[in-house]
């Protein structure tokens, strides 16, 4: 069987950035943390789901565990702005280039600040999606976060 290629993938590979991949299950109207949690052979806590969010000016990029809730003032001080708010879904392919439940920090059509639930740097390994549903890339914290040049900050209820 051919191993699936994404933009996500070719990018890592690119910067000499190990990883693994992991295919999973998953249903266009069930796209929930904890249905990806029960199908792979991770903890909860290493799989991190991406939130693409704005200020009405700017657009932000947030990676949060995927069993865990946003708090967007936590957000919202922590990038600088006044108040922040979840991008429309119908936003989130012409903006990033991804579609719901495939949405990754790597590779989006325009680079974005992004944010990281600061208890990753605690992590081995970290699972983010891949690019496309049903496919989650795993590497090091630290290469996802220098990849992207993100920031850690505490941004959960």
């Amino acid at each position: 069987m051919k191993k699936i290629k994404t933009n996500v993938l070719r990018l890592l590979d690119q910067q000499h950035i190990n990883y693994e991949t992991r295919e999973y299950e998953y249903d266009d109207n069930h796209l929930s943390g904890e249905h990806i949690v029960h199908q792979l052979d991770l903890e909860a806590d290493e799989i991190y789901k991406t939130l693409v969010l704005h200020d009405h000016h700017e657009y932000l990029v947030c990676c949060i565990p995927v069993m865990e809730e946003i708090d967007l003032k936590k957000l919202a001080k922590a990038s600088g702005h006044k108040s922040v708010e979840m991008l429309h879904q119908k936003d989130l392919l012409p903006l990033t280039g991804y579609m719901r439940g495939g949405c990754s920090p790597i590779g989006m059509k325009k680079k974005f600040p992004t944010y990281f639930q600061e208890d990753i740097l605690l992590l081995d390994r970290v699972a983010i999606s891949a690019g496309k549903r049903g496919l989650q890339v795993i590497l090091k914290p630290q290469d996802l976060i220098q990849y992207v040049n993100g920031q850690c900050v505490d941004v959960i209820r």
